[in-house]
């Protein structure tokens, strides 16, 4: 019996949640940054590394599973990938108790978690493409709101949580987080899968699709799309709290928070309305209200106004992930499950790439989290100069 369109529902469901053990594998750990520095005596610039080598690692990975995701196919990918982030956060909260240098005990449980964060990266868009459902756009961009509802869910529960229990049980609150990739793992085991290709169609081979201009460009829009995101998100709490002077518990509410609302609201605005938008219009808009967000943040020494930055930056960043992905299947039809690996891995060296820049340019100029925000005001900058290039290479094809 053929699965019908309702059944894949229950499909969508799946990578929905799928994003949500996304945002988890990002943004818990993110929130710990003080704790770790004082529980731990770790420096900044170490902890810098933390979100260094997830992105690092989960870019590793989206560069090897176009060798073996079509081999042992989605399904055993998803059941894997989620399998890889439960063990991470339980390892997260046993390691740096038992090794001699916590550091390395968080160290080896993100490298675990991060393997499942960049096989989800790599699978979970190709999965929601190859669903048979109409406006492809429109679900791509309602796929990728959920990883701003989860961020917002970890920020707003993880914050409740601390504030009722105290910070220094946050191994309660990773193990609680677990339970959702566990969930999700078995719905997985049940859920209809379909294939991006055709029975006895070949997708673009890796070569083939290093030899076209166009594939380039997707390629640093996907890095500027993800800088310009994580550079922001991954520093907002601890900007808030140090750069701003506002509580811990303010700052996670304002400063992550109000980031992903916004980011999340962008991204379900298109997924609604997507059909009557220009797509790249609306990204250009984007990238420039970035560039202003930015400015806001790195310039203004009022708190109010660095918080309206956060959540502008959020609004901004919305459709440039989702928006990249969608330009991609549009512009490279054919192009597979190396394409959509090749691009998750260009995301994640800008996921990687953005928080690493503002952390060191930060430390290099005496911990100035202002100053090396505003350096990565380079990214929405060059993600605007490919939208211009994606159009004219388009234009002549």
């Amino acid at each position: 019996m053929q699965p019908t369109e309702k059944n894949y529902e229950k499909t969508q469901v799946a990578c929905f949640v799928c994003y949500i053990v996304q945002a988890i594998v990002n943004n818990f750990v993110p929130l710990l940054f003080l704790t770790f520095q004082s529980q731990y005596g770790i420096p900044l610039s170490q902890i810098t590394l933390l979100v260094t080598l997830n992105f690092g690692l989960q870019l590793l990975v989206d560069l090897a599973s176009v060798k073996f995701v079509d081999k042992i196919g989605y399904r055993a990918s998803a059941v894997l990938a989620h399998a890889m982030a439960i063990a991470g956060f339980v390892l997260l909260t046993i390691l740096p108790e038992v090794l001699p240098s916590p550091f390395v005990g968080l160290l080896i449980s993100i490298m675990v978690y991060a393997v499942g964060g960049g096989l989800l990266e790599v699978i979970i868009s190709p999965i929601v493409e190859a669903c048979p459902t109409h406006n492809k756009e429109k679900a791509m961009s309602l796929l990728h709101s959920f990883y701003c509802w989860g961020h917002m869910g970890v920020v707003l529960i993880s914050t409740a949580f601390f504030a009722l229990f105290g910070i220094q049980n946050w191994k309660i609150m990773m193990l609680l987080w677990a339970l959702v990739p566990l969930a999700n793992l078995l719905l997985f085991t049940r859920v209809p899968i379909a294939t991006l290709l055709e029975e006895g169609e070949k997708g673009m081979s890796v070569k083939k699709l290093c030899k076209q201009k166009l594939f380039w460009v997707l390629m640093l829009m996907m890095m500027c799309a993800g800088a310009s995101e994580q550079a922001v998100s991954q520093w907002a709490s601890t900007f808030a709290e140090r750069g701003l002077r506002i509580s811990k518990t303010m700052g996670d509410l304002l400063g992550p928070t109000c980031f992903a609302a916004l980011m999340g609201l962008s991204r379900v605005f298109y997924g609604k309305y997507g059909d009557k938008v220009n797509l790249e219009k609306f990204m250009a808009g984007s990238a420039v209200l970035c560039v202003a967000a930015y400015l806001l943040i790195s310039l203004t020494n009022q708190a109010w106004l660095g918080l309206v930055g956060c959540g502008l930056c959020g609004l901004s960043v919305g459709i440039m992930w989702p928006g990249s992905f969608s330009i991609a299947a549009k512009t490279m039809r054919g192009g597979g499950t190396a394409l959509f690996a090749l691009l998750a891995l260009a995301g994640d060296l800008g996921c990687s790439g953005g928080p690493t820049v503002v952390g060191f340019v930060s430390g290099a100029l005496g911990d100035q989290l202002r100053l090396g925000i505003l350096a990565g005001v380079i990214f929405p900058v060059l993600l605007l100069a490919g939208l211009y290039a994606c159009r004219k290479l388009t234009k002549k094809a």
